[in-house]
């Protein structure tokens, strides 16, 4: 097979262009399908479904199951029933409510045509649905079983499609739309410049499942809050470190209850988040404030308590990046980072998380681009410079099968880190790749590097046996499992967009949002260090100046909102003499820093010189604020006070004006411990001052 894909012949290349069944617009080469309509079911009868009760009404949906396996939500034209309504009703759209008397009622619907039914049973203190068994309820089965090859490896697939033609995709194309159609895509992923406005946003994932012909799409995005953050009309949060220094399992739910409402109002329904990387590795330049603290206990309460949060709002969560990146000093954007740890401490450290996530239920698991050679001491030869290197997690057989599903008993879906990341491409060939992340075991392959050669790659390696289609099948099987209980299925009877735009405006960045976000960055403003130089206390009269580069002017705008007589002075480097004039006169200094990485927290960089420039210069108190990463301190430990606020959006910086002013009774603790140059404790996990 190797041999044929890299077969120069130009008739051969010529063959497969005109032969793939992924570069002909749609599915010439397949026999006739069946559409006709074969079934009606209530979904919730099917065993992947979930059956919620909430405020005592359970809401039914019915799907028409058509002659090619593929099934869609329908709401018109149906009549619904209940058998017994001194039990419960059930009004024309399916939502049943009982009536507060035990018994059991079945809910029937009919089209005319077909029927189904199912039973609800009020017990004392508990409501219950009762699903029915039988081949008619196997949904997923029949899909797979009539689904053809490229339409099992579309569902595989997840591009994104950021920009077309050197514009940024704010609205569906017509050529993105024939190419959803075309390859059968089961995802597609956004990023922040495709969500602009809410409005826009709602209409273009209108459109994408619109473009979608049988199977709803797994409609993604990056949406962590904090420093990944990428709707630009929704609620920021502060992000995880700044959640984790809360130590409040009850915020953690909070913000990702918000995320998954505002996402599942948009029509986003799979947020690649929450991140359980444990952040022992301060040298860490990828991962840092995205995770929840080096504690592996407390990145698992608060992990889970996000889960829960954003799945309860039907918004499918993904656990990332597993099986750890926390204990690297490679962002595996640019390079192939190593963990060198064996597995009792994986276990016991950056596995943990993962395996309570699974324990209660997360949607799915995100992979690492990062070799783990005490799990998988598999060498591969690198196409970059033909070097020996170790198999990342992503493409590990040994990582995602034996130890993930087989050991740590995961069942659930898998999905690949970015695989146009420069881990990957660095060192592997896009098909290649591919097929060794589906072999290893991952389920779907997000953004691969030239759609049609890898749909075509994946089809070649079937026929030949490469990747079986059983294992195609299993994939298929997660996916579509996935999208029921998630409830991602086409509907044949779509609200108009101007109702779902209506709605997501009322969702979206709404007050509520901002209030969970406003607590959630108030408590997690950690007082670090103060030598009386907080809470400020000064007249009219009195000059604060606020020093600093990167988001100094966030950080003015939020100090100067409390005290008028603020200046801002903006320097990124040693200070002149003009500049350092423009100090004498302050009755304090606040330095906001900004850094995220090794070299930059270093006290021989030009910020940090700074920093100890003004320390050394002014008499009058110096106040730090480490904007990003609390380890800035390390460079300037003889600052009088020093505030960690987690990250750079505006709630952050409000929260820490109200803490440097006595609103906000700091209460938040590090949640990872500050190391001094030589490598000692600075400051331990846990702490945390208070006025």
């Amino acid at each position: 097979m190797k041999i044929l894909r890299n077969r120069s012949s130009v008739m051969l290349m010529i063959a497969l262009l005109f032969l793939s069944p992924f570069t002909i617009a749609g599915n010439t080469i397949n026999a006739e399908e069946n559409t006709s309509k074969e079934d009606l079911i209530i979904m919730q009868n099917a065993p992947e479904a979930l059956v919620e009760v909430k405020d005592n009404q359970i809401n039914l949906d019915a799907l028409n199951i058509y002659g090619d396996g593929h099934f869609t939500l329908v709401s018109d034209n149906l009549t619904w029933e209940s058998r017994n309504e001194n039990v419960a009703t059930v009004d024309e759209d399916g939502a049943v409510t009982f009536t507060g008397q035990n018994g059991r009622s079945w809910i029937t619907v009919t089209n005319g045509e077909f029927s189904d039914r199912i039973a609800v049973h009020h017990k004392p203190h508990a409501k219950s649905v009762i699903k029915r068994n039988g081949n008619r309820y196997q949904i997923v089965d029949q899909a797979i079983e009539r689904m053809t090859i490229n339409e099992k490896i579309g569902q595989m697939l997840m591009p994104d499609f950021r920009n077309w033609n050197g514009e940024n995709v704010t609205e569906m194309l017509p050529e993105i739309e024939q190419l959803v159609k075309d390859y059968h895509l089961g995802g597609v992923i956004l990023f922040r410049e495709n969500v602009v406005t809410t409005e826009q946003t709602a209409k273009l994932v209108a459109d994408y499942q619109e473009a979608s012909e049988k199977y709803g799409l797994l409609m993604t995005i990056d949406q962590e809050g904090g420093i990944v953050t990428r709707l630009q009309s929704g609620t920021d949060m502060p992000g995880n470190m700044a959640v984790g220094a809360t130590r409040s399992p009850e915020i953690a739910e909070n913000v990702g209850q918000a995320i998954g409402e505002e996402l599942n109002a948009l029509g986003i329904n799979m947020n690649l988040a929450p991140v359980l990387d444990v952040n022992n590795n301060p040298d860490n330049p990828v991962i840092g404030v995205r995770s929840f603290g080096e504690s592996p206990e407390l990145v698992a309460d608060l992990g889970i308590a996000y889960t829960e949060g954003l799945q309860n709002t039907g918004v499918a969560a993904t656990a990332k990046h597993f099986p750890g990146h926390g204990d690297t000093a490679v962002d595996s954007h640019l390079g192939l980072p190593e963990v060198p740890h064996d597995k009792e401490r994986l276990l016991e450290v950056e596995l943990y998380p993962f395996q309570k996530a699974m324990e209660a239920g997360i949607d799915a698991i995100m992979t690492a681009h990062v070799t783990f050679p005490k799990i998988d001491d598999t060498k591969v030869i690198s196409k970059k410079d033909g070097t020996e290197i170790s198999l990342p997690a992503t493409l590990s057989h040994k990582v995602l099968t034996e130890l993930m599903r087989e050991e740590m008993g995961y069942d659930g879906l898998i999905i690949t880190d970015a695989l146009n990341m420069n881990a990957i491409t660095d060192h592997f060939g896009s098909v290649d790749a591919v097929i060794r992340a589906v072999n290893a075991g991952t389920d779907i392959v997000l953004m691969p590097v030239g759609l049609e050669e890898v749909a075509d790659g994946l089809l070649e390696a079937v026929e030949t046996g490469e990747i079986t289609e059983e294992r195609i099948e299993a994939s298929v099987e997660r996916i579509l499992t996935l999208k029921i209980k998630r409830g991602v299925i086409k509907s044949e009877n779509t609200p108009p967009v101007e109702e779902i735009v209506e709605n997501a405006e009322e969702v979206v960045g709404s007050e509520a949002h901002k209030q969970v976000e406003k607590e959630a960055a108030e408590r997690s403003i950690t007082l670090v260090k103060n030598d009386n130089a907080l809470p400020f206390n000064f007249t009219e009269e009195e000059k604060i100046v606020i020093v600093g580069n990167t988001y100094s002017s966030s950080l003015y705008d939020a100090v100067s909102a409390y005290h008028e007589n603020t200046d801002l002075l903006v320097a990124s480097s040693p200070l002149n003499d003009d500049q350092l004039a423009q100090l004498e006169d302050a009755s304090t200094v606040v330095v906001g820093t900004y850094t995220f990485n090794v070299s930059g927290r270093s006290p021989d960089s030009a910020q940090m010189q700074m920093v100890n420039q003004v320390i050394e210069h002014v008499e009058a108190p110096v106040v730090g604020v480490g904007i990003r990463n609390p380890y800035d301190i390390m460079a300037f430990p003889e600052i009088d006070g020093y505030l960690a606020q987690y990250g750079f959006r505006d709630a952050s910086f409000k929260a820490t004006a109200a803490t440097l002013f006595g609103e906000n009774n700091p209460s938040g603790l590090l949640p990872v411990t500050i190391p001094d140059q030589n490598g000692d404790v600075l400051f331990e996990y846990g702490f945390g001052l208070s006025y």
